[in-house]
């Protein structure tokens, strides 16, 4: 993964919820994906996950591996308080 990737905060990312603005980004591990192409993630949530924040720790519920994050580029790291 670059090294280079800008920094979010945790508000710039609640930002791109699918609803305030047309990005959909989630927060993983650090990283901020942009999964605004995911059909999955149309109107900015999936399932029971929204868009807009960390969903590490949500992870572990959903009935897939983190290789699903495979599907996607990460655009950015996001700062943790």
């Amino acid at each position: 993964m670059r090294e280079d990737l800008p920094h979010y905060s945790t508000t710039q990312l609640a930002l791109r919820n699918g609803k305030d603005r047309e990005e959909v980004w989630i927060g993983y591990k650090g990283y901020v994906y942009d999964v605004s192409k995911s059909r999955l993630w149309r109107g900015g949530n999936h399932y029971e996950h929204w868009a807009g924040q960390d969903l590490t720790l949500e992870l572990a519920d959903a009935p897939h591996t983190e290789h699903v994050f495979d599907k996607f580029q990460a655009i950015g790291k996001l700062n943790q308080k």
